[in-house]
């Protein structure tokens, strides 16, 4: 009788942000919401 175990073991780990990542992250989605905004007003006036 053979008896086979195998155990896997996974860590994670919460990254921190540079302030300068951050600042890029909010600026990419402030221009985000701000072209979101244009396509919606532009398919109103359809």
């Amino acid at each position: 009788m053979t008896l086979n175990i195998f155990f896997i073991s996974v860590t994670f780990k919460k990254r921190k942000e540079s302030l300068q990542q951050a600042a890029r992250n909010q600026m990419i989605e402030k221009l985000y919401e701000q072209n979101k905004e244009r396509q919606l007003s532009v398919y109103h006036l359809l």
